[in-house]
């Protein structure tokens, strides 16, 4: 493949993709177009009941080989290749010597559970009631946004706090280097570029650190409060820099070339980014394993208190964008369930099964394998069939699982509404949900909104090239961006919120039937 284009020689990015099951890298020219990939599995461990690891050098080879073979595959040299973006699954993370740089433990999973119980035990402690209580005072005097939001503050297995707080209880080698100072805390972003870098760089940036749990968005900075009422050190946190910004080169050693590495970022605000999402009010709807809703608040850092998450969208000088987020944890994985199932055989026949029948016989989903989360916030939900009969066929239950994805788009979507008070401008789907079209079009039913679905796949990847290009000045502008994004198709409301009311106002019932299941407390 020529290096030279219109006249001009080309400028190659890099952007590779750690994803929670597949980790992959495309090569994209100056128009945004993929011009070399490669992809490959993530080896998954599973030690023990609730326990998700992932090996760190196992991960780090994939790394190494994904990139080869995606440069291989664009026909061009290491040496071409102007800058490398990477986004990351969130909140999944290492700790390690910081003198040796030898891990103590294998990446513990964001959906790992072993910190369920702390998580159980802090929840109803007196000591975060106290909390609550006077944080709770301190807004009411004050009205300052972070007391309000310490005030409602709940611990989850998905955030790193309590995770990491395991970690330092039951890994005696980490509980002891993080005592002496010598202990080094990093999402995979951080690892991935300490290695990259040959151990000379430790850094992420404010998107990641704002997925971990124990950053503060409000002040910008890792939260003492939060490290002091958990004993977790701060010196174990690495320093945060812009998501677009010079994080070093990458050894010669490693590809036979530099490459200069110009941008961190985490997996869903990378899609956001990717999909153009710049404006106040800009929706970004990924439903992939599970489900993110995330809008754009712009400068201003929303505080919920039905559990939508404040994150730090990116940073770029002196720019912030900040996204309030949902999510629902079970979507993709409960459409694969049904393929376990022999339910179906290919997932593309899934959206004909459904329409098939003219509504799913009284029989309703509920996606709770791991829980509930906002609005419902229910960790103890299980998942369920309701309203099972001698008739129903496999085509009602395809449904049924197709329709309750929907229904929790659904819920996402009033809450963020409700709570936000963002007018919102845009709503934008990925990931592998979103190339269902019975979901796409009964989502886009109920919000009585348009829902563009663009022709690029792969957001997250698109968006750390796309910030790593901002940094080389392969593109100088978001408004260059936005012409490169291009649609495939606008889902338009084609039935009202009506003719739904009857059965999601059934759907929630079977949710409030579910709920509290797994709770022997």
């Amino acid at each position: 493949m020529g290096s030279v284009r219109n006249g001009y020689r080309e400028r190659w990015l890099l952007a590779v993709d750690v994803g929670s099951t597949i980790l992959r890298c495309h090569v994209y020219n100056s128009a945004a177009e993929v011009c070399g990939s490669a992809e490959v599995k993530i080896k998954v461990l599973y030690p023990s009941r609730g326990h998700v690891e992932i090996d760190p050098e196992g991960l780090w080879e994939q790394f190494v080989t994904v990139v080869k073979e995606a440069v291989k595959d664009a026909g061009i040299r290491i040496s071409q290749v102007a800058g490398l973006g990477i986004s990351t699954q969130r909140a999944t993370f290492i700790t390690w010597n910081k003198k040796t740089g030898e891990p103590f433990h294998n990446f513990i999973s964001w959906q790992d559970l072993r910190a369920a119980d702390l998580v159980s035990s802090w929840n109803s402690s007196m000591l975060l009631k106290a909390v609550h209580g006077s944080c709770r005072f301190l807004h009411f005097f004050t009205r300052r946004k972070r007391f309000l939001a310490a005030s409602i503050i709940n611990f989850t297995t998905q955030h790193v706090s309590l995770r990491l707080v395991w970690v330092l209880q039951n890994i005696l080698e980490a509980q002891q280097a993080a005592d002496e100072g010598n202990c080094c805390f990093g999402t995979i972003d951080t690892w991935l570029l300490y290695k990259l870098t040959n151990g000379s760089v430790y850094a992420t940036d404010y998107s990641n650190a704002s997925g971990t749990g124990i950053f503060d968005p409000y002040l910008m900075r890792w939260s003492s409060f939060l490290c002091s009422l958990l004993s977790i050190p701060l010196s174990m946190f690495p320093p945060v820099e812009d998501t677009s910004h010079d994080f070093g080169v990458v050894d010669s050693s490693i590809f036979g070339a530099p490459i200069p590495i110009r941008s961190l970022v985490a997996d869903q605000q990378a899609g956001m980014f990717g999909q153009c999402c710049f404006e106040t009010g800009d929706v970004k709807l990924t439903m992939g394993t599970g489900t993110f809703m995330g809008i754009n608040t712009g400068n201003n850092l929303h505080t919920s208190i039905a559990g939508l998450y404040p994150l730090v969208g990116w940073k770029i000088g002196n720019e912030v964008a900040y996204v309030a987020e949902g999510n629902a944890s079970d979507t993709g994985t409960a459409i694969k369930w049904a393929q376990e199932l022999n339910l179906y055989t290919d997932v593309a026949d899934t959206a004909e099964m459904a329409r098939s029948v003219p509504d799913s016989g009284g029989i309703f989903f509920v996606p709770s394998f791991t829980g509930l989360q906002a609005p419902v916030n229910d960790p103890y939900a299980c998942a369920s069939f309701m309203g099972l009969k001698p008739s129903t066929s496999k085509s009602h239950l395809i449904r049924a699982i197709l329709e309750s994805v929907a229904f929790r788009n659904k819920q996402l979507f009033d809450t963020m509404h409700r709570e936000t008070a963002v007018q919102i401008l845009t709503i934008r789907a990925d990931g592998g949900v979103s190339n269902n079209t019975f979901v796409m079009q009964m989502t886009a039913d109920l919000f009585g909104q348009v829902i563009d679905k663009p022709k690029h796949i792969d957001m997250s990847s698109l968006g750390a090239a796309f910030l790593a290009g901002l940094a080389v000045g392969v593109w100088s502008s978001k408004e260059e961006l936005k012409k490169l994004r291009e649609p495939e198709v606008l889902f338009e409301p084609q039935c009202k919120l009506k003719d739904y009311e009857i059965s999601m106002a059934r759907w929630k019932l079977a949710l409030q039937r579910c709920s509290n299941w797994y709770n022997d407390s």
